[in-house]
């Protein structure tokens, strides 16, 4: 009899063990792998608000390299469009369809190890912007090339990502326009704030 209890203590503990170990694997304590790539689709939205001003869709793909478990540097490339509101001077109530492209450097720090890892970041680097002017009477097109930030914060859990980004971006002024137009200059909003969606293309657990 003693010998059938030990044997079923020790088949019970095996199996214990065993399905310690699975659950160890399946829920990941392993570390993380070095290198992935976020793909991610959103929405964006004018910051600073101005008349007319609405969101649009915003793309971005951004590989990212794990200096630590941490801790992981990237490169953001992102492309959004919406319609940024205008309040300048005589002009006001108005909008401008605008394309902004960005090259950021990035960097994000993760509170946790475990498959939900909530994270903050920031970045800096180049935004391109591309206003349609709408203004009344006004032909003229603000475009350039501006130095800029960003701030974010979100979650992963595995291999989905979602996050709230804040992109810090100086204003376009749009030169005055001659007769016949006698337009005065005004100034278009480029920060925007994008909400994404995104998935991650490697990094998983060694």
């Amino acid at each position: 009899m003693k010998k059938l209890t030990l044997l079923f203590s020790v088949f019970t503990m095996a199996i214990c063990t065993q399905s310690f170990a699975q659950s160890e694997k399946e829920s990941g304590k392993g570390e993380f792998k070095k290198f992935k790539v976020d793909v991610s689709f959103g929405y964006a939205i004018p910051a600073g608000g101005g008349g007319g001003s609405k969101g649009g869709a915003l793309f971005a793909i951004e590989p990212k390299y794990a200096v630590m478990q941490n801790l992981s540097v990237g490169l953001r490339m992102e492309a959004a469009v919406m319609v940024s509101g205008i309040s300048s001077g005589t002009i006001n109530n108005n909008s401008s369809a605008k394309a902004a492209g960005s090259y950021l450097v990035t960097g994000d720090y993760y509170f946790s190890d475990n498959n939900t890892r909530p994270f903050v970041g920031a970045g800096a680097g180049i935004f391109t912007t591309a206003g349609v002017s709408l203004a009344a009477n006004n032909p003229n097109v603000g475009t350039g090339s501006k130095f800029g930030g960003m701030l974010r914060g979100g979650m992963e859990y595995k291999h989905l990502r979602i996050g709230l980004e804040y992109n810090l971006v100086s204003k376009t002024t749009v030169p005055a326009s001659p007769a016949p137009f006698a337009s005065p200059a005004y100034d278009i909003k480029n920060s925007y704030i994008g909400l994404k969606l995104g998935v991650l293309i490697g990094g998983g657990r060694k």
